[in-house]
């Protein structure tokens, strides 16, 4: 039996990598020259994790980056059937409306499962950018709105690292449309609220509780409402801690565009900063990432790739301004800001539970990267089809009677989800993520050095997730011999005395 932490309140105490910053998020907080915003309080979070995951220091920024307006997003509720509250026991109740969320959803109804569909009626706020080929391949590829031929990298100097693979940059609102109009043509029924806890009844059956005393009993019940899920879900206990990705950008009108706009910028760490680096924001190796649409209109992002605790994003909103500056580059006039708050790495959750997770609330978030989306659309089909088969297995509609038997069919949810491989996967992802937020800006160029001079089969797949356990070994051995010496003691050292090191032989010596 592996340990794990439970989903229920705590009486918990905060401590924050920002001195600044209040012991706990109150109701209401301003931020600059933004209305008064409500705010989640302890109640709504497991425990410390938790309040991380969904983000910690810097949750008044998260708040308004989620609840921006999204005028051409359709609304659910104006789509969809309203889940009818009564005695019908749904098969599936998925709970969260992001990509995630509804990809799985609209996969399973497709199936012939009854589907149910529960989360606030947000729409897609964040920019998604992804490889072309990898949404290609998903069929999504009317959903992107620019492509770059090609994709370059910049380290330590004016030399560009081309990646040789085209990127695009997704619409919002396209993507929402498309994976609303599959939930539309699937059946799937939804319901607008906040799910408060999901517990078992004597049938077996689980009931989702929802904000109002409205109770939706079904099958199962699978959790897809971001990172931040510690109240409906269990994490193993003892893991690695999580850190955090954090990005502030703009899309803007700009003088003396510096980037080729046939070129998406995917890492530009050059240093234009010089002496002009403020202490504290010299403690965050952050790199600039910029999709220039046109010779003059320019999303940039300033990027810390992962840090142990979440790089502030009034310093990444300094920096960016100052590094815009010192290139030369006036701004005429801004679009949109962006507050992007991306958990990586933590606990897997407990696979011995009855509910189920996807996406990030599942722990599938790219440890080293950030990505998720991507990875998330291509499983949500062999997810579904796993629920669906299992539901059916010998009449299962009827075997759920017995609570032993509908903990074993849980249990090979999560081992669909999580096999063995998988782990050993995520194991050399977190070993990385743990190298990284240990390296210094230099220490972190020399890494991508290397890493750019892979075979692209390798950084490819490295990228993508789609490297096996086996692959990744290789990779290991790659970087090691074309990495400079100093690296290579780094990586050794890291194996030996970091816990992560230990983790993933111990993951590959599993059988």
């Amino acid at each position: 039996m592996s340990s794990s932490r439970s989903g229920k309140k705590h009486t918990l105490k905060y401590a924050h990598s920002c001195s600044t910053s209040p012991a706990f998020p109150v109701r209401c907080a301003s931020v600059g020259s933004e209305s008064c915003l409500a705010l989640p309080v302890k109640e709504d979070f497991a425990d410390e994790e938790d309040f991380v995951k969904a983000g910690g220091s810097e949750l008044s920024f998260v708040q308004m980056q989620q609840n921006k307006d999204m005028d051409h997003q359709s609304k659910l509720s104006d789509k969809l059937p309203r889940i009818v509250v009564g005695d019908n026991v749904l098969d599936l109740v998925v709970i969260g409306c992001g990509p995630a969320g509804l990809a799985l959803a609209a996969e399973s109804a497709k199936l012939g499962l009854s589907v149910g569909l529960i989360g606030p009626d947000l729409p897609f706020t964040n920019n998604y950018g992804v490889w072309e080929d990898e949404f290609r391949d998903l069929g999504l590829e009317r959903c992107i709105e620019h492509v770059w031929r090609d994709t370059i990298v910049y380290l330590d100097d004016n030399a560009p690292i081309s990646v040789g693979r085209a990127y695009g940059r997704v619409s919002r609102h396209l993507l929402h449309e498309e994976l609303l109009k599959r939930c539309v043509e699937s059946g799937v029924s939804y319901l607008s609220t906040k799910v408060e806890r999901i517990t078992e009844a004597s049938s077996g059956h689980r009931l989702v509780e929802c904000e109002g005393n409205i109770v939706i009993p079904c099958r199962l019940a699978t959790v897809a409402s971001g990172a931040a899920s510690g109240k409906l879900l269990e994490y193993e206990v003892g893991g690695p801690r999580v850190s955090v990705q954090t990005a502030y950008g703009i899309e803007v009108e700009v003088e003396n565009n510096p980037y080729d706009p046939s070129l998406m910028v995917f890492m530009d760490y050059r240093d234009f900063m010089g002496d002009k680096v403020e202490c504290l924001e010299a403690q965050y190796p952050t790199f600039l990432y910029a999709m220039p649409m046109s010779p003059t209109k320019v999303f940039f992002e300033e990027t810390c790739l992962a840090s142990k605790d979440a790089m502030p994003f009034e310093l990444l909103k300094n920096k960016l301004m100052s590094r815009l500056e010192t290139m030369g580059v006036r701004i005429v006039r801004t679009y949109e800001e962006e507050w992007s708050y991306i958990p990586v790495g933590g606990s897997l959750p407990n696979t011995e539970q009855k509910n189920l997770a996807f996406g990030a609330a599942a722990s599938m978030v790219h440890p080293a990267t950030g990505y998720s989306v991507v990875r998330s659309l291509s499983e949500a089909p062999k997810y579904a089809s796993t629920i669906a088969n299992i539901l059916k297995q010998g009449h299962a509609r009827n075997m759920l009677a017995s609570s032993g038997i509908s903990e074993n069919i849980s249990m090979q949810a999560w081992n669909a989800l999580w096999p063995l491989e998988r782990k050993r996967q995520r194991a050399f992802f977190l070993f990385g993520l743990a190298l990284i937020v240990q390296l210094d800006t230099e220490g972190i160029r020399t890494f991508f050095h290397s890493f750019f001079r892979l075979p692209k089969w390798m950084s490819q797949g490295f990228l993508g997730s789609t490297l096996s356990s086996g692959d990744l070994l290789l990779f290991a051995l790659y970087m090691f011999v074309i990495a400079p010496n100093d690296m290579r003691k780094c990586l050794i050292n890291h194996l030996i005395s970091d816990p992560t090191g230990a983790i993933m032989v111990k993951s590959y010596l599993t059988i």
